[in-house]
């Protein structure tokens, strides 16, 4: 008897919890495709190292499909030419460091469709100034799913 009763309780209490786990959010987006964009990060020399745009599918509710570019302040899009000059790499280091972000940028958005949730990515290391533009642009998108 006793065993029922103490079943019971954590069958209580199972029941409880998922009642409120759908109720932690209060945000809801509407179904779409959503473009965010970041602001121009200022570097040191007052050039800017660019902004970052972001493109979010929302289903049911969720983020299904995420692309992330970013662009150098005057809209040339950062590519395997990112890092390079005149063409060439002129200097391998600056050149490796500069495609590592770029990588970087392309594994935050595969991170957003995993987790559902931007707040739960980790800045990658050399990939911390396209992070900052990852994350704003993100916002700028759910505000605008925001229901």
């Amino acid at each position: 008897m006793r065993l029922k009763k103490v079943l019971a309780i954590i069958l209580a209490i199972i029941v409880v919890a998922a009642s409120f786990a759908g109720c932690g959010s209060s945000k809801t987006y509407a179904d779409g495709t959503y473009i965010g964009k970041s602001s121009i990060i200022e570097d040191n020399d007052g050039e800017g190292d660019g902004y970052g745009e972001v493109t979010i599918t929302i289903k049911d509710g969720k983020i299904t499909e995420c692309t992330f570019n970013t662009y150098e302040p005057d809209g040339t899009l950062k590519d395997e030419d990112y890092g390079k000059q005149n063409g060439e790499v002129a200097n391998q280091d600056y050149y490796n460091k500069a495609q590592k972000a770029l990588a970087g940028s392309k594994e935050y958005a595969r991170l957003l469709v995993e987790s559902g949730d931007y707040h739960s990515i980790d800045a990658i290391s050399g990939a911390t100034i396209s992070y900052d533009q990852f994350m704003e642009a993100v916002d700028d998108a759910l505000r605008q799913a925001k229901q």
